[in-house]
């Protein structure tokens, strides 16, 4: 098992990179998008409002660029493990089963070979419209440190998303007038089963897995659009849809933890024994929906070290990152703060590895 780092891609520098590696990193998960435009610290978890503008076809996405950023990490002593999320711009119909889709769904196609031929192995995706949205950063973990926080009844007013956006992304906006209709969980389903059926199979043939994140927050409906995965048991809905290593899992912890049923060390054991999990966002939260917050990994809900052991048991072999982690009281906050989750996740790794 193996300790990463995920940065967003204004932090894919190579400064970030030599922290990764002073931190004991091996590998490096990245987000391409550009959800922020830039905004320093802690992406501001305040989803009621617009993120940015989601660019379509982008250069960052092609063979080439890949390559070159896989080298700038492979100088650094890091390997490219995976990509973190398709830009909205380039599958806002896929998700809408909108006019474009049969395009969109070429230009992925397109996207996972030139991954796969740059040596990329995975690629995360949260297939969803209203994406993550309804967390507000507060004060209230460990010595008031500021981090994400749901609650249903305090959160942003739960309003439909405008035309021409999507995952709080503006995409195209001359459509900025109206709101998108509901859609109901079985419409998504619907969608996801064709997105899978034509994928997957490109993705095999590239050597790429792509990954499912679960719903976070791991609501029924989000302003009144459904989710998918937002129970434990509904991640072998995605898999069973398409049996395939290529048809895999983005593996939350603490989006897990949060769910109303089941037990996550049976979720884990679950999903790591059929060998499903491609890496893990290794996060610890206090509470369940519709009411919890992130904090430190050792001060949540879940016994990490227990967590650790059923991977290990079941011979899961992959990549570890924080993802996110409450920010810490000084100038570097976000620094400080993976640094602490990283050194934790070291030692703990370096513990069960051992055993």
């Amino acid at each position: 098992m193996k300790l990463g780092l995920g940065l967003y891609r204004d932090r894919l520098t190579k400064d970030n990179f030599r922290f990764a590696k002073q931190a004991g990193c091996t590998h490096i998960v990245a987000h391409l998008v550009d959800y922020y435009n830039g905004v320093e610290g802690l992406p501001s978890t305040d989803k009621n409002r617009n993120m940015g503008i989601a660019r379509p076809n982008e250069e960052i996405w092609s063979y080439e660029s890949l390559v070159a950023l896989k080298k700038q990490m492979n100088d650094e002593g890091l390997e490219f493990e995976a990509i973190e999320n398709f830009s909205p711009a380039d599958w806002y119909d896929v998700l809408m089963d909108g006019p474009k889709r049969n395009e969109q769904m070429e230009h992925l196609k397109q996207i996972v070979r030139n991954v796969g031929k740059a040596g990329i192995p995975i690629i995360g995706y949260n297939f969803s419209i209203a994406g993550v949205w309804g967390h507000v950063n507060r004060p209230v973990a460990r010595g008031g440190a500021v981090t994400a926080t749901f609650n249903l009844q305090e959160g942003p007013e739960e309003t439909p998303i405008p035309n021409g956006q999507i995952w709080n992304m503006t995409y195209r906006s001359e459509y900025s007038v109206g709101f998108i209709p509901p859609i109901s969980s079985n419409e998504l389903w619907q969608r996801l089963e064709h997105f899978l059926k034509e994928l997957v199979p490109v993705a095999e043939e590239a050597g790429v897995r792509l990954a499912a994140h679960p719903d976070d927050p791991p609501m029924p409906a989000i302003r009144g659009y459904g989710r998918l995965v937002n129970q434990p048991q509904l991640y072998q809905k995605v898999l069973d849809i398409v049996p395939s290593p290529s048809n895999a899992l983005e593996f939350c912890l603490g989006t897990l933890q949060e769910m109303t049923d089941g037990n996550i060390y049976d979720t884990i054991d679950q999903y790591s024994k059929q060998n499903a999990v491609g890496y893990v966002h290794f996060r610890n939260v206090k509470g369940k929906v519709p009411n919890y917050q992130e904090v430190f990994v050792d001060e949540g809900d879940i016994d990490m070290i227990q967590a650790l052991r059923v991977f290990k048991k079941n011979e899961f072999n992959g990549v570890f990152i924080p993802d996110h982690t409450p920010q810490m009281t000084c100038n570097a906050p976000w620094h400080a703060g993976m640094a602490y989750a990283l050194g934790y996740m070291k030692a703990a790794l370096a513990i069960i590895n051992n055993e």
